[in-house]
């Protein structure tokens, strides 16, 4: 009973001190719907507690070096098309779960049964309090001793510029300013413009891109958008020669596109109609 009562308070506190994380919210914001986000503890759990997650992290990232040595190499200039051999090096990462660690905001959603929302969003992020993903901020900072620039393209929206910035700047990232941190725009109508392809078109205009660094297909290359699970398993096996090479991918169980082409990519769908889907997704023996 002692136990038990000590993890119930345990628990309490726990959600009281995340509130409080999120006091900044607009005291405008709408109403949300209670969600059960149990589904999500496990994935959550496993990248603040697993020692094989930060195991991975360091792998991928010790790999990137490995990749880029071997670019840096002079013999490897030889190899280009003429047109990109005098072209500057640039890898491009995304940040979130790539860069950034926001797994407390994850956690701020489960135990508050919050489905996802860009006021809590926006409240995280201010707050600047992210921490490095393991392995990120000395595999930038050499790449960056290399000559190599970094750029960070996100799909943040861009009124979270400054924060993001800062927050980048408080985890030691060097060379961080607003012209290699690139966020979502807006098209004409205002509507948000989620693919990076314009902003890899954009770095490619006066860099080669040594590699991309993301925890999702779709911070990779367009190929993985908007795909069906069966697609994007299609598209990984005709690249599967570019994975530790030219792509490199970080784990991230706790959300991402894999989810969403679950859910055929439906944003209306209810709560209770995702976890249907979920459930009819497992392969059972």
């Amino acid at each position: 009973m002692r136990f038990r009562n000590y993890l119930y308070v345990s628990v309490v506190m726990f959600a009281a001190m995340t509130a409080t994380w999120f006091a900044a919210r607009s005291s405008a914001e709408r109403v949300l719907p209670d969600v059960n986000n149990d589904y999500q503890i496990g994935a959550t759990l496993w990248m603040q507690k697993a020692g094989e997650y930060r195991a991975l992290a360091y792998q991928a990232f010790n790999i990137a070096q490995l990749r880029l040595d071997a670019d840096l190499d002079k013999k490897n200039i030889k190899k280009l098309p003429k047109a990109e051999r005098k072209k500057p090096r640039a890898i491009m990462v995304d940040i979130d779960e790539t860069m950034l660690d926001n797994s407390p905001a994850q956690a701020f959603g489960i135990i508050n049964h919050r489905p996802f929302n860009n006021d809590d969003w926006y409240a995280w992020g201010r707050l600047k309090k992210a921490k490095p993903i393991p392995g990120a901020v000395d595999f930038v900072n050499y790449a960056v001793s290399k000559g190599v620039k970094v750029f960070f393209v996100s799909n943040r929206d861009e009124v979270q510029k400054p924060e993001t910035i800062e927050n980048l700047v408080l985890a030691k990232f060097a060379d961080i300013s607003a012209e290699n941190v690139l966020l979502r725009q807006r098209d004409a109508n205002g509507r948000s413009i989620s693919t990076k392809e314009p902003r890899r078109e954009f770095i490619l205009e006066k860099y080669r891109i040594v590699m991309f660094i993301g925890d999702n297909l779709d911070d990779l290359a367009d190929v993985f958008e908007k795909r069906t699970v069966e697609d994007r398993f299609a598209e990984v096996n005709k690249a599967r020669a570019l994975f530790g090479g030219r792509y490199i991918v970080l784990p991230n169980a706790m959300y991402g596109t894999w989810e969403s082409a679950l859910y055929s990519y439906d944003n209306s769908l209810a709560a209770e109609d995702k976890e249907k889907r979920r459930a009819a997704a497992l392969e059972l023996p």
